[in-house]
């Protein structure tokens, strides 16, 4: 039973009698002895048997094991399907996601711009000598100089980035 048990577990994994012996450091010869019952493996290495076949020492040992499916070229085709299907809906949503996020971005540039044309540089009628308003008026100007020289930039960049994250078809 233990020799059969080890022949059908390897083949399930898809690994050759000699795989096998050089994951245990054996040669081939022993594991073709260990699955036609003509030799029994120690205990130390029916513990490496399970560990490289990656299953219990208890289903080496008593439970039948039948070839499972995972050789079976249509299962695998399958499960590769499902997974590439996860996979493009990940990109999709992720290029949806990106896709807003730049609208939104270019959206609030445009809210900034219009409402600082219609603010039309209200720092510049400020009391500049008392230091709150000071401190205001110069925040505010940094704020307005850096905006109208990068936000431009980032708006062409975002405009860019919503065509090519656009649904292609």
């Amino acid at each position: 039973m233990l020799g059969e048990n080890i022949k059908a577990i390897r083949k399930s994994k898809g690994l050759s009698q000699q795989e096998l012996a050089v994951k245990l450091n054996v040669v081939r010869q022993t594991v073709s002895k260990w699955e036609q019952g003509l030799s029994v493996p120690d205990s130390d290495m029916l513990i490496s048997i399970s560990e490289s076949l990656e299953t219990p020492v208890s289903t080496l040992l008593g439970e039948t094991v039948t070839e499972t499916e995972a050789d079976n070229l249509k299962t695998i085709s399958e499960k590769l399907e499902v997974i590439n299907l996860q996979l493009a809906q990940r990109k999709t949503t992720r290029r949806k996601i990106i896709r807003w996020l730049l609208i939104s971005l270019c959206t609030i540039i445009a809210m900034i711009f219009a409402a600082l044309v219609t603010l039309n540089s209200p720092y510049s009628g400020w009391d500049y000598t008392d230091p709150e308003t000071a401190v205001l008026g110069v925040a505010f100007h940094s704020f307005e100089w850096l905006f109208f020289r990068t936000a431009p930039v980032i708006f062409v960049i975002a405009i860019i980035g919503i065509f090519l994250t656009r649904k292609k078809e």
